[in-house]
Protein backbone atom coordinates (compact mmCIF):
# COMPACT_ATOMS: atom_id res chain seq x y z
CA UNK A 1 0.00 0.00 0.00
CA UNK A 2 2.47 2.40 1.07
CA UNK A 3 4.50 1.73 -1.99
CA UNK A 4 1.73 2.79 -4.22
CA UNK A 5 1.36 5.66 -2.94
CA UNK A 6 4.97 6.08 -3.49
CA UNK A 7 4.66 5.75 -6.90
CA UNK A 8 1.95 7.70 -7.27
CA UNK A 9 3.78 10.79 -6.32
CA UNK A 10 6.54 9.96 -7.64
CA UNK A 11 4.73 10.10 -11.42
CA UNK A 12 2.76 12.99 -10.85
CA UNK A 13 1.74 15.07 -13.80
CA UNK A 14 2.57 18.67 -13.50
CA UNK A 15 1.00 21.37 -15.23
CA UNK A 16 3.15 22.81 -17.78
CA UNK A 17 4.23 26.61 -17.81
CA UNK A 18 3.02 27.73 -21.21
CA UNK A 19 3.56 25.42 -23.73
CA UNK A 20 1.68 22.15 -24.09
CA UNK A 21 4.46 20.47 -25.63
CA UNK A 22 7.64 20.26 -26.91
CA UNK A 23 7.14 21.48 -30.63
CA UNK A 24 5.30 24.27 -28.65
CA UNK A 25 8.18 25.52 -26.51
CA UNK A 26 10.69 25.02 -29.02
CA UNK A 27 8.78 27.55 -31.45
CA UNK A 28 8.62 29.81 -28.86
CA UNK A 29 12.29 29.65 -27.72
CA UNK A 30 13.22 29.93 -32.14
CA UNK A 31 10.53 33.36 -31.45
CA UNK A 32 12.76 34.76 -28.71
CA UNK A 33 16.31 34.01 -31.03
CA UNK A 34 14.58 35.72 -33.56
CA UNK A 35 12.76 38.64 -31.69
CA UNK A 36 16.49 39.63 -30.09
CA UNK A 37 18.20 38.68 -33.33
CA UNK A 38 16.33 41.26 -35.13
CA UNK A 39 16.87 43.72 -31.98
CA UNK A 40 20.92 43.67 -32.05
CA UNK A 41 20.99 46.59 -34.23
CA UNK A 42 19.09 48.78 -31.99
CA UNK A 43 21.48 47.46 -28.85
CA UNK A 44 24.57 48.12 -30.87
CA UNK A 45 23.06 51.65 -31.38
CA UNK A 46 21.22 52.09 -28.57
CA UNK A 47 23.89 51.18 -25.63
CA UNK A 48 26.99 52.22 -27.65
CA UNK A 49 28.97 49.17 -26.71
CA UNK A 50 31.90 48.53 -28.25
CA UNK A 51 31.10 45.43 -29.79
CA UNK A 52 29.88 44.76 -33.64
CA UNK A 53 26.63 43.22 -34.76
CA UNK A 54 28.18 40.45 -35.41
CA UNK A 55 30.14 39.67 -32.00
CA UNK A 56 26.34 39.79 -30.64
CA UNK A 57 25.12 37.87 -32.78
CA UNK A 58 27.76 34.97 -31.51
CA UNK A 59 27.22 35.43 -27.90
CA UNK A 60 23.41 35.53 -28.71
CA UNK A 61 24.38 32.08 -30.49
CA UNK A 62 26.53 30.82 -27.47
CA UNK A 63 23.62 31.28 -24.98
CA UNK A 64 20.98 29.37 -26.92
CA UNK A 65 23.97 26.35 -27.62
CA UNK A 66 24.21 26.80 -23.86
CA UNK A 67 20.72 25.30 -23.31
CA UNK A 68 20.26 23.19 -26.46
CA UNK A 69 20.45 19.98 -23.85
CA UNK A 70 17.24 21.42 -22.26
CA UNK A 71 14.41 19.28 -22.63
CA UNK A 72 12.30 19.66 -19.66
CA UNK A 73 8.90 21.44 -21.11
CA UNK A 74 8.82 23.85 -18.09
CA UNK A 75 12.86 24.62 -18.03
CA UNK A 76 12.37 25.79 -21.58
CA UNK A 77 9.30 28.12 -21.13
CA UNK A 78 11.25 29.56 -17.98
CA UNK A 79 13.88 30.31 -19.68
CA UNK A 80 12.20 31.90 -22.55
CA UNK A 81 10.08 33.50 -19.94
CA UNK A 82 13.12 35.05 -18.69
CA UNK A 83 14.64 35.61 -22.45
CA UNK A 84 11.44 38.04 -22.91
CA UNK A 85 11.92 39.64 -19.55
CA UNK A 86 15.89 40.57 -20.74
CA UNK A 87 14.92 41.76 -23.91
CA UNK A 88 12.27 44.24 -22.67
CA UNK A 89 14.48 45.44 -20.21
CA UNK A 90 16.38 46.08 -23.25
CA UNK A 91 13.76 47.58 -25.09
CA UNK A 92 12.78 49.93 -22.24
CA UNK A 93 16.42 51.20 -21.92
CA UNK A 94 15.98 49.56 -18.26
CA UNK A 95 19.25 48.26 -18.61
CA UNK A 96 22.23 50.69 -18.63
CA UNK A 97 25.50 50.07 -21.03
CA UNK A 98 27.25 48.12 -17.80
CA UNK A 99 24.14 45.55 -18.14
CA UNK A 100 24.65 44.47 -21.38
CA UNK A 101 28.48 44.39 -21.62
CA UNK A 102 28.47 42.34 -18.19
CA UNK A 103 27.82 39.19 -21.06
CA UNK A 104 30.97 39.41 -22.23
CA UNK A 105 32.82 38.89 -19.14
CA UNK A 106 36.17 36.46 -19.59
CA UNK A 107 35.13 33.35 -17.64
CA UNK A 108 37.41 32.60 -14.59
CA UNK A 109 39.13 29.44 -14.44
CA UNK A 110 39.33 28.27 -10.71
CA UNK A 111 42.85 28.60 -9.13
CA UNK A 112 44.80 25.27 -8.82
CA UNK A 113 44.79 23.78 -5.14
CA UNK A 114 46.98 21.12 -5.41
CA UNK A 115 50.65 20.59 -5.80
CA UNK A 116 50.56 19.73 -9.34
CA UNK A 117 48.04 22.22 -10.51
CA UNK A 118 50.39 25.24 -8.83
CA UNK A 119 53.26 23.43 -10.54
CA UNK A 120 52.21 23.44 -13.96
CA UNK A 121 50.77 27.03 -13.52
CA UNK A 122 53.80 28.30 -12.40
CA UNK A 123 52.18 29.47 -9.03
CA UNK A 124 54.41 29.55 -5.66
Amino acid sequence: MAARETVKSACKNVRPLVSADFCEARRRALGLYRAIYRYIPYIVKHFDIPKSEEDCRWKLREYFYRNACVTDIRVIDMLVIKGYMELKEMKHMWQQKGHVMAHWNPTLEPKPYDFIGKFLEGID
